[in-house]
């Protein structure tokens, strides 16, 4: 069933990842060439950003209809998690080989949109666990017959 709770939580964990289109990672008040042009840094500052953003966003909502399978299910959340920890580390990297110039680094401020991966990465975790107790559950059914 598409209404089981694994399937609100991959859609939050979907959320997350598209809410960065909105949200910047960080901001500064002096400008930083190469990544801080325009004082904020989001994920249009870099193509890898985009690419794992969409693709953690998109494997998150086809996972919610894939309640038939749990077992890709269970992988494609797994997925997800690498994604959201690959973008985590990605967006860190760049921020500071980039950003922590001598130029300012001290004016550079996290912002909201650092922390949606990893509200996505919570999501994706919990969206795991339930999809393998309902796995096992179904599992423990099929032994009572």
């Amino acid at each position: 069933m598409i209404q089981r709770l694994q399937s609100i939580f991959l859609l939050l964990a979907g959320l997350a990842f598209f809410s960065l289109f909105a949200l910047p990672f960080a901001t500064s008040t002096v400008a930083i060439p190469h990544i801080f042009d325009d004082l904020v840094y989001d994920i249009t500052d870099n193509p890898i950003l985009i690419v794992l953003t969409v693709l953690g966003g998109a494997v998150s909502l086809i996972a919610i209809f894939l309640y038939n399978n749990r077992s890709v299910q269970v992988k494609l959340s797994n997925l997800v998690i690498v994604l959201s920890i690959l973008l985590i580390v990605l967006a860190i990297i760049l921020v500071f080989n980039e950003g922590t110039t001598d130029q300012g680094a001290e004016t550079i401020s996290e912002s909201a949109g650092i922390g949606m991966p990893i509200i996505s990465l919570i999501f994706s975790a919990l969206a795991s666990k339930f999809i393998r107790k309902d796995d096992n559950t179904v599992r423990s059914m099929d032994r009572l017959r």
